[in-house]
Parts: C-alpha cells; sequence; structure tokens
C-alpha cells in the first residue's frame, strides 16, 4: 500500500492501513538489518517522520490520540538518533567539499571529514546498547500498532473534509510564520522551523495525491526542491554548533577558519535559493489552500460509485 489516504474507502480504514504500514517497514528495518544497523536506523526514522506527519491530520479529530502516539513515535527516534546525527556530519562535509572555493578550502575540508570520520566511529564504538535500543524501538513500534486498534475516526466525508481542512491550514501558518521569522531574523532555528513545515507539507500532499493527482505531483516537486535545499542548510547548521562546542576536533586554527568559510559561503546560498522557493510553494493563503483541499476530498469521497454511500445531503452553498 502507497503512502497514500483514499478518499474511496473508510477513512479510519485507510488511516490506520497507512500507519500500520510504515511502522510494519520501520520494525522490519531494524530487525533485518539489510544494510547493516546505522542504515536501518536512518530508514526507520524516515518512516517515524512519516508517521508523525500523518497524525499531524487528525489533530481536530482525536487531539488526544495524536499528541500521545506523536509523543511515542518521537521518544523512539530519539533513542535512535547518536549514531545517525555524527554520520550526517560526515556527509555534510562531502557535500561541501563539492561547493570549495580553493584547493586550500578542500585540503580543510578533507581533514575535517577525516576527523569527524573518526568521531563518528568512536560514537558507533562505545554504544554498546544499540541492538538493545533497536529491539526497544521494535517493541515501541508494536505498541504503536496496537494503540490503532482503539482509534475511530469519522468516516463521514463532509466531516472528515472538515477536519482534513483545519490540519491543513494549521501546518500552512506554521509554514508561513516561519517563513516570515526566516525573513526577519534569519536565524538557523527559523529556517529549522521552515524545513520541518516543508517536510510535513510533502508527506501530507502525498497522503492526499488522489483528490487532485496532477496538482499535488507538482506541488509534491516543488516542496520537495525546498525541503533538499533546507536539510541542507540545517545540516550546516548542525556543524557549526559541533565547531563551536568543539573546535579543538578539527585540529588547527587554519582548517577551522576554512572549514566555517566554507560553511558560512554555501549556507547563505542555500538560505537565498530556500526563501525564493518557499515564497512560490506558499503563494496563497493557508485559509484558501484549506478550503480547497475540504472541497476536493469532499467531492472526491462522494463521488465514488464501487461501493454504497450514505443518501446525498442538499449541496452546501459555494464558500
Amino acid at each position: 500500500m502507497a503512502y497514500r489516504l483514499r478518499p474511496s474507502e473508510p477513512f479510519t480504514t485507510e488511516f490506520c492501513s497507512v500507519a500500520r504500514q510504515q511502522l510494519s517497514k520501520a520494525i522490519g528495518y531494524l530487525r533485518d538489518q539489510p544494510d547493516g544497523p546505522h542504515e536501518a536506523i536512518h530508514d526507520a526514522r524516515k518512516r517515524f517522520k512519516r508517521v508523525r506527519s500523518l497524525y499531524r491530520l487528525i489533530q481536530p479529530d482525536a487531539p488526544d490520540f495524536r499528541d500521545r502516539e506523536n509523543a511515542r513515535i518521537r521518544d523512539i527516534a530519539r533513542q535512535l538518533s547518536s549514531v545517525r546525527d555524527a554520520t550526517a556530519l560526515v556527509e555534510t562535509v562531502t557535500y561541501l567539499t563539492d561547493f570549495a572555493a580553493s584547493p586550500e578550502e578542500r585540503t580543510a575540508l578533507d581533514k575535517a571529514r577525516t576527523r569527524l570520520t573518526s568521531r563518528r566511529d568512536h560514537i558507533a564504538e562505545e554504544e554498546h546498547d544499540l541492538p538493545a535500543k533497536m529491539q526497544a524501538a521494535i517493541e515501541g513500534c508494536r505498541a504503536a500498532i496496537e494503540a490503532l486498534d482503539a482509534l475511530n475516526l469519522s468516516d463521514k466525508p463532509r466531516k472528515t473534509a472538515r477536519h482534513l481542512g483545519k490540519a491543513w491550514k494549521k501546518q500552512l501558518v506554521k509554514a508561513h510564520a516561519a517563513l516570515a521569522e526566516c525573513e526577519k531574523h534569519g536565524g538557523s532555528e527559523a529556517y529549522h522551523e521552515l524545513r520541518k513545515s516543508g517536510q510535513a507539507y510533502w508527506m501530507h500532499l502525498s497522503l492526499l495525491q488522489d483528490i487532485w493527482p496532477s496538482a499535488m505531483l507538482a506541488k509534491q516537486g516543488e516542496c520537495k526542491t525546498l525541503v533538499d535545499l533546507l536539510g541542507h542548510e540545517h545540516d550546516l547548521s548542525v556543524l557549526t554548533e559541533l565547531a563551536d562546542k568543539e573546535p579543538d576536533l578539527f585540529g588547527n586554527g587554519d582548517t577551522l577558519a576554512r572549514l566555517l568559510a566554507a560553511i558560512i559561503n554555501r549556507q547563505q546560498a542555500l538560505r537565498r535559493d530556500a526563501l525564493e522557493q518557499a515564497h512560490a510553494l506558499l503563494s496563497e493563503t493557508p485559509e484558501q489552500e484549506a478550503a480547497l483541499i475540504a472541497l476536493l476530498w469532499e467531492r472526491a469521497a462522494t463521488t465514488d460509485t464501487s461501493k454504497p454511500r450514505e443518501a446525498k445531503k442538499e449541496p452546501r452553498k459555494a464558500e
């Protein structure tokens, strides 16, 4: 089953099926580890992000469930983060090397990558309890799957559409606020919030793709571009924090200075591109887009002829 909610099916059934599928895939990665434990953790954490974005859509209908289960999945992901975060720093310096401004800067980045690789390997060696953490994560996923058995959402198309519209609006309001904060102050935290909003938006577009496939796919492509830009920007912010906290990790002052120069130059370019992309992506107001989403969902959910539906009610007046 794809990461998608079909409006032609009862909403509760669809929602739980998608959640179970993502959680089951996370269990499979953590249990089987086809490409090793660290890649398994990386793949599982991506599934956790999908589940948490899915749960945002039912905040208006089941707030207690969403808050409780969102916290559960968040905590599971956190306990598996240390080695993966260290690996991401190595990947970030490798990414920076492609934009080196001089041979001297490239040499400094190569030195930084060597030291960060050693740091990652040391963290991995010290994490003796990783198998236990992975088993605990598997048990947590199983508990999250069981919790879905008690979930009871509205299956009435109009009510579901209204709830989806509310959730969609709330998420877009956060995205617009993060964009405004980026333009006003431009701090790393603001860009991180915009990135998280972009990730949630991309996943929501995927989940509701069936209500308007062509438009949703186009929007997904634009959103993916933004998320990729902001992903690199965030990785550079994390690398800067590490350099501030542990400057000796990078050897002499010349290596550190050249590393920071490379970070600043690339980060400025990424932020410029991200702001331009975000403005294009968020051109509609949250109210306009949420109203359209609600309308499209209700229309798609009530025009399916493959199974009997409730008796049609009088149509609402156009908003």
